[in-house]
This record gives C-alpha cells, sequence and structure tokens, in this order.
C-alpha cells in the first residue's frame, strides 16, 4: 500500500485553493464552479467535501488564501528594505502594466471589492479582514515613517492604489491605461514622502 506524506491533505486543500483564488479573481463568485475548480486542480469532483462542506466555505477559505498571497507579496517586495523604500517598490508593484493586466493572480481587493456586498456574511466577513490586515501593514511603514495618522493615510493609500488599478483596467487604450498608473504613482510617492532621490 501506498504511503503518502502527512502534510498530503494539506497540499491537496492549498492547490483547490490557489485554482478557486484565480477564478474567483478571473470570474467573479457567479463565476466559480466547484467542477471546474476541481478539474483544473487536476482532481475529481468527488473529492472536494474531503476538502469543504459548500461552495460558500471554498469560495471564503479562498478569499483568505488570497490575502495571504498579499502579505506574501507585500514581503517579498519590502524584504530587508528601509520602509520608505520598501513601501515606494511595493506601489511601484501594485501600479504596474503586469499587476494591471493579471487579475487572475493579483490584489483580491481590485478584482472583488465590487461582488463583496452580493456575498455571504462568512464572504465579506473573511474580505473585510483580510482588507484590513493589508491596511494595517501599509498603516506599520507609515507609522515607522512618522506619519501623524498613519490609519487614516493607509486607508487613502489603499483606496488610491485599488481605484487607480481597476481604472486602468477599464481603459480601451494602452497608453490611457499606462498613464493613469504612472500619474497615481507619482501622486503616491509626492504625498507619502516617497520621492526622494
Amino acid at each position: 500500500m501506498a504511503r503518502y506524506p502527512s502534510d498530503r491533505k494539506q497540499q491537496t486543500r492549498e492547490t483547490v485553493l490557489r485554482h478557486a483564488a484565480n477564478q474567483l479573481r478571473a470570474h467573479g463568485p457567479e463565476g466559480v464552479s466547484v467542477a471546474a475548480v476541481m478539474k483544473d486542480a487536476g482532481l475529481t469532483h468527488g473529492g472536494f467535501y474531503a476538502h469543504f462542506s459548500s461552495k460558500d466555505a471554498m469560495v471564503a477559505a479562498a478569499i483568505e488564501y488570497m490575502f495571504g498571497n498579499v502579505r506574501d507579496r507585500w514581503a517579498h517586495e519590502t524584504l530587508d528594505l528601509d520602509p520608505a523604500t520598501g513601501l515606494a517598490r511595493y506601489v511601484d508593484w501594485y501600479l504596474s502594466a503586469a499587476h494591471r493586466d493579471a487579475p487572475a493572480t493579483g490584489c483580491p481587493v481590485a478584482a472583488l471589492a465590487a461582488d463583496m456586498p452580493r456575498m455571504s456574511a462568512k464572504c465579506r466577513a473573511a474580505f473585510a479582514a483580510g482588507a484590513q490586515k493589508m491596511t494595517a501593514m501599509f498603516a506599520q511603514a507609515l507609522e515607522r515613517l512618522g506619519h501623524r495618522d498613519p490609519a487614516a493615510a493607509a486607508s487613502s493609500l489603499a483606496a488610491e492604489l485599488v481605484g487607480a488599478v481597476s481604472i486602468a483596467r477599464l481603459a480601451t487604450e494602452p497608453q490611457r491605461a499606462d498613464a493613469i498608473l504612472a500619474a497615481s504613482r507619482r501622486s503616491i510617492k509626492q504625498r507619502l514622502g516617497l520621492d526622494a532621490g
């Protein structure tokens, strides 16, 4: 009888969540199908209930997973950097053409905020908690930079990042989309004192 690693179930769950998160960002909550997620993950539909009690439970877990990706991206962009350089680097990534053009793997707030009012209380709670943690990451960096009201500045930063990417994704001309992102990068860096040098 074949022996499986003790963490095989957790690895399988992570695979399902990765595919569910990609579908959720790309197609919205109404476009997520359990059968399609399991097929993309290379698993049988019947195996779904070994990991989740319902589609809603999977979607809520996928939202938490996506915000884990946000924290990973923040760590990647800011690792071993001073707060100003790290925050500027994160702003550059967030307001990049690469992020704009990859909604299925990018920030869940930019991809899903408009869908949240129509989702279950469990999913809305997971989303709100994730967005709050994302804003808290910004606030911690801004506090280290000496901003007088880091929580307010962090909320404003989150709103502009998400808004700029959302509007850039609506632009039909690539040059216009690039200009929207560039203008927001400049504005944020000037306002937060990240444009030195």
